[in-house]
């Protein structure tokens, strides 16, 4: 919850368009928005959803349903990370037989923690909307 609202925060900084920048204008839906948008006021979408979900997520005490919303999205929005991958040539090193991961594919799959912790605080959440 604390990483989605920094890296949320930082979606506002200039320096932040820019490292997105290899990540979203490869994806298919991203740069759909990035060409209707423009760059700057993606980075602030993406920031303002990350901020939202993360503000959700810390919820669970006073409303545990938002919070799995919130983490239900979470997921999501990892899950769209991760694909990624699938889009982003820089991700892959291919000059070295197989492919491989580059920085920017290591740094994408971090991801997968985040998507798997977004599973368990939905669960958790879900539990303490039941219990009330």
């Amino acid at each position: 919850m604390i990483n989605l609202l920094e890296i949320g925060r930082i979606k506002f900084e200039d320096y932040e368009v820019e490292n997105i920048r290899p990540l979203v204008t490869s994806s298919p839906p991203f740069s759909l928005l990035i060409s209707r948008l423009g760059e700057k006021k993606v980075a602030k979408l993406i920031g303002v959803t990350e901020i939202v979900l993360g503000s959700l997520i810390a919820a669970k005490p006073i409303a545990p349903r938002a919070s799995a919303l919130g983490s239900l999205a979470a997921v999501g929005m990892f899950a769209t990370t991760l694909s990624f991958l699938a889009t982003m040539p820089e991700a892959w090193q291919e000059t070295r037989g197989e492919p491989k991961l580059s920085l920017a594919g290591q740094f994408l799959v971090k991801d997968v923690v985040l998507l798997g912790a977004a599973l368990l605080t939905a669960a958790d959440a879900l539990r303490a909307a039941e219990c009330r």
